[in-house]
């Protein structure tokens, strides 16, 4: 490609300037052509599309249900944080398939592998990759799904968009691709727990037509002991068994059920989020919306709310005996104007029923023909029990990514101590090397 630009004279000039040179006087009356290279298109590149979470506490899921194995990379992980397997296998043991009779009989050990970023027991701040191998794979059961799709399932959304899609197992719709989250969430949590004292626990509170009744959990004081003493993970036994009954049941008949999972958040710091798009609550929605078979999110009062006056809804702030500012009641969900404020922040998350059942469904073939469909495979009846520590996860890679960015902006430089407290908490049980 050339181009030429041709210069005129300057109407305006009736005689040249004696004074200018005889060099400058030919140019202002020739002809200027300009030659212009061809440029070179660089080639786009989209990196990991749809796979990476974080802006500072970066983590990267990868694998798929039925190929060699799952897994994470995590980077931006802070230096010097004492790591190994077994602090990220508590949680993948509370994730795994086959550990009771309400979740899916799939059998996996899911024993996850530290390949790097972390050297003598402790973490190096560079990249850590967690590897899970698949081992109890049964491809054989999707020869179904591999011309028809299942009803509400990821199967002819991933069609359209991609043209081509894994059948196995879903692929990465496939609940599996939650192993790398969790890890992930694993190590964020013991973050935030060294660092600052916060606390991230997620419990069932509603199985289908069982619900909790607000207030029969007291946020200040459940553990994770009362929340891991029965196989659905809530932390009243009354109701416990209730919502076990209730997943029996239709797991007999072959069919699912949804629910809700709540998550608190003890001992947040103070000015977590940002104004306008980047507020806490929205960062929480968009990333435990992210996880598979997730229907719905509220945080405070949510929308019940709605049926309230603002005198009734407004939390009063008040001074505690520490000089500390605080709320009289917490309708707020700890979070105001997109910020935290230092009380629980509490969400709750509702998961659809799951959406492969062995019943006869009508669908349509990738030919567009009508059948009939029973799906094969092992499911959940119901995905609540185990997506608590999902949900745990994704909460507390918020926070990590959050409290980096408090940090770096607003903690850069002294704090204003009238009106601003410190992110770091004194904890005696952490023992970094070198801090």
């Amino acid at each position: 490609m050339a181009s030429s630009i041709t210069s005129k004279p300057f109407l305006g000039a009736t005689k040249p300037n004696s004074s200018l040179s005889s060099d400058l006087q030919r140019l202002s009356f020739a002809s200027l052509h300009i030659s212009i290279k061809p440029r070179t298109l660089k080639k786009l590149q989209i990196e990991a599309a749809g796979s990476t979470f974080g802006n500072y506490f970066r983590v990267t899921t990868f694998g798929e249900s039925h190929g060699g194995g799952v897994g994470c990379i995590v980077d931006g992980c802070p230096p010097r944080i004492p790591l190994s397997e077994a602090d990220l296998q508590v949680d993948l043991d509370r994730r795994r398939p086959g550990q009771s009779r309400i979740t899916t009989p799939r059998k996996e050990t899911d024993t996850c592998r530290l390949y790097s970023g972390v050297s003598e027991g402790v973490t190096t701040g560079t990249p850590i990759h967690v590897f899970v191998p698949n081992t109890d794979q049964r491809g054989h059961d999707y020869k179904e799904m591999s011309i028809a799709y299942r009803p509400s399932h990821a199967d002819a959304t991933y069609d359209m968009k991609y043209g081509v899609r894994a059948v196995q197992g879903g692929g990465r719709s496939s609940a599996r691709e939650t192993i790398g989250r969790v890890a992930s969430g694993a190590i964020a949590k013991k973050i935030l727990k060294h660092f600052s004292g916060t606390e991230v626990l997620a419990y069932v509170s509603q199985v289908h037509q069982v619900v909790l009744p607000d207030g029969s959990v007291y946020h200040d004081t459940v553990t994770l002991d009362q929340i891991e003493s029965n196989i659905v993970r809530c932390p009243h036994p009354e109701y416990a068994e209730k919502m076990i009954a209730a997943i029996d049941a239709v797991r007999t008949r072959g069919d699912s059920i949804g629910g809700v999972v709540t998550c608190i958040v003890r001992n947040a710091p103070r000015g977590l989020g940002s104004p306008v798009f980047d507020k806490l609550e929205a960062e929480l929605a968009k990333a435990v919306m992210s996880l598979p078979a997730t229907k719905g999110f509220e945080f405070g009062s949510g929308f019940a709310g709605t049926f309230l006056t603002g005198s009734e809804h407004n939390d009063e702030f008040f001074t505690d005996e520490h000089g500390t500012i605080r709320t009289r009641t917490n309708r707020s969900g700890g979070i105001q104007g997109g910020i935290s404020n230092g009380e629980i922040i509490n969400i709750r998350v509702a998961f659809k029923p799951t959406a492969t059942i062995s019943k006869k469904q009508h669908t349509v073939t990738r030919e567009k023909k009508e059948i009939e469909l029973l799906a094969r495979g092992r499911h959940d009846p119901c995905v609540v029990p185990r997506a608590v520590p999902m949900v745990e996860a994704m909460v507390a890679m918020v926070l990590v990514d959050q409290l980096m960015a408090q940090h770096g902006q607003c903690n850069l430089f002294p704090i204003n101590p009238e009106l601003q407290e410190p992110l770091s908490f004194s904890f005696p049980n952490f023992e970094a090397a070198n801090i």
